[in-house]
């Protein structure tokens, strides 16, 4: 019996409950005193509270000896922060699919995988790396734009280790995840439509159908592009034995709707390229335009279209010799309530020489691989500095529909490799002047079934009505011509009848050839002969 009575003794002592009382006893008393800590903190003078911070600081590791780093997805004092995080969530999503219990998903359609799993917020799994395991957690915190009005949520990774594997983690571990998470992401490539609003990129998924063989140029200048293309893409060595930046500039010029936007798209889809496409017109300044070149990646189109129409870049410098050869007179500012002033958007700040550097500068080597291409419908208004060699390595000009860029239209929008029609639209294709978008919106399906014979019949009515305003337009030219001519010969006559002799000639201006505009009246000038 006493053996008994100890050990129910024993059994009190040991009883589980007790020790779940102590510990929500301590709690209780931690809780308390840090509400007290919190309440009276502010009462602390500024010193002893920054001293008091100090030493806890220093105290930490000697109670938690583990060690934290935090991952951002924007960074303003490392570069490449934006590019880690990047390579980070790649590696996280293909390794956390089958430990986190809460997951965001997205689809990925320009894929291998049909589904991209990533960590959700405020969760964690674990990693294990030459039988060190470690932890990863994502999270989000607020951060300001530097507008009062714009906000945005940050996310971030931390990742948590034991301080005695510090050297293994930053070094090998870390090099580990980054090439793995580039791997991945290779592998997972989605390609992207990039947008700036203000400082910053935004993306949608980029889709665009367009391909070299579906595009209507001539099979020559096709080949040369194409050539041109697939040699930069290779060229990394080339480029860095030559000390060269690994970019090139290519200058799409030529009358609307002859597929210069087609064609960007096609040179993304030939390199597996992403495009940002960057709207000069909403850059603040200089500063703002090289930080959203850093925040460019790799294997990345950039896009200025309509170069000349974005920003008034083409004449500042004879401007500047205006104002300074005429005064204006300055007329009186009139007054504007001040909330109406602050809501106005303030014109681009971006200039020429921000522009310029933007393209060849130094910070435009701070990635590889990279092509900027500007497009425009009036390459002589661009300053010459803008486009010169170097800078638009290949100026590429995409002129009207040829016959030979008919025959590609036809087939990709009727399945036509030849016709009966084919003889007299090539006819009537010399004789005038017509863009792909026009020949292609005549060959776009208006029946189910398509019907090719009454798509070709509309280009063909389209065709010869352009051909008679082009005849209409040569008879009126003729004929103003002809008129000028007649005034010109009673001119000579009357000055033949004034002077008393033949000394006297009069120079007159050919008639213009066909087609051609009038830049001045024709003028005469008299020359005085030496008979």
């Amino acid at each position: 019996m006493a053996k008994a009575k100890s050990i129910v003794k024993s059994f009190n002592r040991t009883n589980p409950w007790n020790g779940f009382t102590h510990l929500g006893s301590l709690i209780a008393t931690l809780m308390f005193v840090w509400s007290l800590v919190r309440q009276y903190r502010r009462l602390l003078p500024y010193q002893l509270r920054v001293i008091l911070e100090k030493y806890c600081q220093r105290a930490l590791p000697f109670v938690n000896p583990y060690v934290q780093i935090r991952f951002s997805e924007l960074c303003s004092e490392n570069l490449m922060c934006t590019e880690l995080y990047s390579d980070i969530e790649s590696y996280l999503s293909y390794h956390s699919s089958t430990q986190a219990k809460r997951l965001k998903a997205d689809l990925l359609k320009n894929s291998q995988s049909k589904l991209a799993l990533s960590v959700d917020s405020s969760e964690e799994i674990a990693d294990e790396f030459q039988g060190i395991k470690l932890w990863w957690a994502c999270g989000k915190t607020m951060s300001s734009t530097g507008s009062p009005s714009l906000h945005n949520k940050t996310r971030y990774y931390r990742l948590t280790f034991h301080k005695q594997h510090r050297d293994l983690i930053i070094g090998p571990y870390l090099s580990h995840v980054m090439k793995e998470g580039k791997a991945i992401k290779v592998r997972n490539r989605q390609r992207k439509l990039y947008t700036n609003n203000g400082p910053f990129w935004k993306h949608v998924v980029f889709e665009h159908p367009a391909n070299f063989e579906t595009l209507a140029l001539e099979a020559k200048q096709k080949k040369e592009i194409l050539e041109d293309l697939i040699t930069f893409s290779q060229a990394e060595e080339y480029y860095a034995k030559i000390g060269r930046a690994w970019k090139r500039g290519y200058l799409l010029y030529g009358p609307p709707g002859t597929g210069k936007s087609t064609m960007i798209a096609a040179m993304a889809n030939l390199l597996n390229y992403d495009i940002y496409d960057l709207e000069l017109t909403s850059v603040k300044d200089n500063a703002e335009l090289r930080k959203l070149l850093i925040e460019t990646t790799s294997k990345s189109v950039i896009v200025i279209e309509d170069i000349d129409c974005s920003l008034d870049l083409t004449g500042k410098r004879k401007q500047t010799k205006v104002k300074q050869e005429v005064e204006v007179p300055k007329l009186p500012k009139l007054t504007r309530p001040k909330y109406l002033t602050d809501r106005e958007p303030k014109p681009s700040q971006v200039t020429l020489s921000g522009l310029l550097n933007f393209i060849d500068g130094i910070w435009s080597a701070c990635k590889g691989e990279r092509l900027i291409v500007f497009t425009t419908n009036h390459v002589k208004k661009l300053d010459p500095a803008l486009i010169r060699k170097g800078r638009m390595d290949k100026h590429i000009e995409l002129s009207y529909c040829s016959f030979e860029a008919f025959k590609t239209l036809a087939k990709n929008y009727l399945m036509l490799d030849d016709h009966q029609l084919f003889g007299k639209i090539g006819l009537l294709m010399k004789q005038t002047k017509m863009t792909p978008a026009e020949i292609a919106e005549h060959l776009m399906p208006k029946t189910l079934p398509p019907d090719p014979q009454v798509c070709l019949n509309s280009l063909m009515q389209s065709l010869e009505a352009a051909v008679e305003r082009a005849r209409l337009k040569v008879g009126e030219t003729i004929i103003k011509n002809t008129e000028i001519t007649a005034i010109v010969e009673e001119t000579k006559e009357e000055n033949k009848g004034s002077t008393g002799h033949t000394g006297l000639q009069i120079q007159t201006a050919l008639p213009l050839a066909a087609g051609e505009q009038h830049d001045k009246e024709p003028s005469t000038k008299p020359v005085v002969s030496d008979d």
